[in-house]
């Protein structure tokens, strides 16, 4: 018997960070159950007292120290906290060891460590954000302040610690500020390049997105305060508080910014050839023309994360959703957040943001439930002391049913911490309880709720060719009106039976949209209905589909409609309508779903199973193209947990890729099976579908009757030798999963089986074996199962 299928490996993680951010991750990691040990390097005097926590004294930015601590301790995830080592390339050099990181690779980093690469992503991407210029050449930059009409804010493109933006009140501050970042290098080497950007106005939001490369789920919008002062007054700082979610962030905003900003950024990386795998941190804006980016960032902020982490509820495990993103399968992991608020109060030394001292002991009283401290700048002594080490100290965050009741409950968290100078803000959430009247948009259209007519008119004009190319007696297969119709009598059915069948493509329809082909999906559709049409001796005569989507793209549309009119014309049914919903509310970025439903006729006397079914018939295979449309959750958890991606190399089959392997379309056995069916020569038929062989067989088979199915008399295709070895399946779950090879099994009279054997081969290509035989009893019972343990090993 083969090993449980991807028992879950207990995890050790390397944290690499030493401010509250981290302490925040580490604190939030050491909740899972699947979690070991978190090691924090350097960690800082918080990251020492938790039950799982260890902090290593080895500095980020020693790759060298980092990756042989991590081989030698065993870790095998690594989770960035700060952006330096992501820019510098500490995925890279985990990965070349066998550890995977929650973060991104060097590319895909430069989204942060390169101001000018993120804004030409979004110009090219078409991503909302403010009007700018990329300079390398200081008398240039020059001139083009002068030349514009509006404010700007100037940027250091390169990484400078937080610091490196210049916001100037007027043309000569403007200018002052592109000799002190190009000419002066006040910010060093990140202001060789500067990027001078209008200046945007409005509520700001912090969006912090977990992403796989394909899928992204968002945390709660939340707002920082940059500055020392309250009411936003006095010298920019690393953040003194924050608070989630936003009021300012509606869910309309919410799901706007998700529509246009968020999903458009990681797709856009992904057709860039650097896909986003880790935390990405978007600055947005939102101003009177709606929501902007200022800014991206590649991993958690600080302080939001000490809000956010807090929120996560009990039931979302964060190293399963990191680990979710690193192996490329976030779509399938639980993620709930605690319906509550969260302010978090940043406390100082006195000083901060200019020099400040060291060293001061803290003491704390015993804290409020729902509050709790994270450490910053602090360290631990030997005798068990915690002294001051930095400039922003701790985070104390409160969660409670409202932002004002989590407002009070920080403060009340703030009084429970004492060190020498502690220095805070004491408005943290302000802005969250201005009373602004909310403001009604006008002249709303239905482009404005992110459906476009125009969009749905074009793919109508496109598909109208394929959809006639589908016409057959008994319609006129033209798209366009309220209805598709079909004359019985036309078509030449003397006593029919309708049969009707509904289908979808599951999960492989996750498959299509990441790897981008979508012209075999419709094919697909119409195979999965159509299929169970026969099954009943049916003929199917039309067919009916819906594509629903969150933006309609009318290229990816119309690939999936060619394919429908592709399944038709092999099946011979006619494609006489169907719908195309367009919902953003509904449906993210470029998702989409499709459904079909189809009709046919037998004649009575034809209808499918016939009463006759008795032990000793001949059980008839005909052989699947692979896959099919079932199973694809455990295909893409087998292909995700070994690191494969559906670009890959087939390993059995090296010229094809895994993506065009997996989306071999399902095979249509009508025209095989009709003329059979129509002489009376098969008394069941079961389409091995979901549940496989053990499941579907017997859904034919009349009570008292059972049947075997001889695992080694027909091929077992490489695909599912393939899955089987590498994801450890048992044979049994093959067998109840899969189609292994038989996509359709054929129940026949022995004395008829070698006549239905040969009108099946002249009628088809695809292969017929005889498989089995049903039997007195009940079930299906898979007989030689070992011939395909033996396949899967060679």
């Amino acid at each position: 018997m083969a090993a449980p299928l991807f028992e879950p490996e207990k995890l050790r993680i390397l944290l690499i960070g030493g401010g509250g951010r981290e302490h925040a991750l580490a604190w939030k990691l050491s909740q899972s159950p699947r979690v070991e040990q978190v090691f924090v390097a350097p960690g800082n005097g918080g990251t020492v007292f938790g039950d799982k926590t260890v902090s290593v004294a080895i500095a980020a930015e020693d790759f060298n120290g980092l990756v042989a601590f991590a081989v030698k301790s065993q870790v095998n995830l690594c989770v960035v906290g700060p952006e330096q080592p992501l820019v510098d390339g500490v995925e890279t050099v985990f990965r070349a060891v066998g550890i995977p990181v929650f973060g991104p690779s060097v590319r895909a980093a430069a989204m942060e460590g390169s101001k000018a690469f993120s804004k030409d992503f979004m110009a090219r991407h078409n991503i909302p954000t403010a009007e700018y210029r990329n300079f390398t050449d200081h008398a240039a930059a020059v001139e083009y302040v002068k030349a514009i009409n509006h404010d700007v804010v100037l940027k250091a493109s390169g990484l400078a610690a937080g610091k490196g933006v210049i916001i100037p009140t007027s043309k000569e501050e403007a200018l002052a500020g592109l000799n002190d970042i190009m000419v002066s290098k006040e910010f060093g080497v990140a202001g060789e390049e500067v990027v001078v950007e209008e200046f945007l106005t409005g509520q700001e939001l912090s969006i912090l997105t977990f992403s796989d490369g394909y899928t992204t789920l968002s945390l709660p919008p939340a707002q920082d305060h940059k500055r020392i002062g309250e009411g936003d007054t006095g010298p920019n700082t690393g953040g003194m508080g924050t608070y989630s979610p936003a009021p300012a962030a509606t869910p309309s905003v919410v799901e706007e910014i998700q529509r246009t900003i968020i999903q458009p950024t990681v797709d856009g990386m992904r057709k860039d050839g650097i896909p986003f795998i880790g935390m990405l941190f978007t600055g947005i804006m939102l101003t009177p023309k709606g929501p902007k980016v200022l800014e991206y960032n590649v991993r958690f902020g600080d302080p939001e994360t000490q809000s956010l982490m807090a929120l996560l509820s009990s039931e979302t495990d964060l190293a399963e959703l990191m680990l979710a993103c690193v192996e490329r399968r976030l779509d399938c992991v639980k993620f709930e957040m605690k319906k509550e608020a969260a302010v978090t109060v940043v406390l100082a030394a006195k000083g901060y943001p200019g020099s400040y001292p060291k060293g001061d002991e803290i003491t704390f009283d015993p804290l409020p439930e729902n509050v709790y401290v994270f450490h910053a700048g602090t360290k631990a002594t030997p005798e068990g002391k915690i002294l001051t080490n930095g400039g922003r100290v701790l985070a104390v965050t409160a969660t409670a049913p409202t932002l004002k009741e989590a407002q009070a409950l920080a403060y009340k968290g703030v009084d429970c911490v004492h060190f020498e100078g502690k220095t805070f803000r004491r408005d943290i959430a302000y802005k969250a309880f201005l009373d602004e009247e909310a403001k009604q948009p006008e002249g709303m259209t239905y482009a404005s709720a992110g459906v476009s007519i125009d969009a749905g008119n074009a793919l109508v004009d496109r598909i109208k060719p394929m959809v006639k190319a589908t016409k057959r007696l008994g319609t006129d297969s033209v798209i366009g009106g309220f209805g598709g119709l079909f004359d019985l009598k036309a078509a030449g059915f003397k006593d029919p039976v309708l049969v009707a069948g509904t289908d979808g493509v599951g999960t492989k329809l996750k498959i299509a949209q990441t790897y981008g082909k979508h012209d075999t999906i419709g094919i697909d559709l119409v195979a999965m209905s159509v299929n169970d049409l026969v099954v009943q001796g049916a003929e199917p005569l039309f067919f009916l589909d819906y594509y629903a989507c969150g933006k309609l793209d009318v290229d990816t549309a119309a690939d999936v409609v060619k394919g429908v009119a592709d399944g038709c014309l092999d099946s011979g049914c006619a494609l006489v309508g169907g719908e195309t919903a367009e919902m953003p509310s509904l449906y993210e970025g470029e998702d989409y779903d499709v459904a079909g439903f189809a009709v046919g006729a037998v004649e009575r006397e034809l209808v499918l199973p016939q009463p006759t079914i008795a032990p000793g018939d001949v059980l008839l295979g005909i052989a699947s193209s692979g896959v099919h449309s079932n199973g694809f959750s455990l295909v893409r958890k087998i292909v995700t947990a070994h690191g494969y991606d559906y670009s890959s190399p087939v390993p059995y089959a090296p010229s094809r890729t895994l993506g065009d392997e997996l989306l071999t379309p399902t095979t249509i056995y009508v025209k095989q099976l009709l003329p059979a069916i129509r002489q009376g020569l098969i008394k069941g038929l079961s389409h091995i579908t979901g549940g496989g062989f053990t499941e579907n067989i017997p859904r034919v088979l009349p009570k008292g009757v059972g049947c075997e199915v001889d695992a080694g008399s027909f091929e077992f295709l490489p695909v599912f030798r393939w899955l089987m070895k590498l994801g450890r399946v048992d044979p049994n779950e093959m067998a109840r999963t899969f189609n292994c090879g038989i996509g359709m099994a054929v129940v026949v009279a022995q004395d008829k089986a070698d006549e239905v054997e040969r009108l099946l081969r002249e009628s088809g290509n695809a292969s017929v074996y005889r498989i089995g035989q049903t039997v007195a009893g009940e079930g299906c019972k898979m007989l030689n199962l070992d011939k395909w343990v033996e396949a899967s090993q060679q």
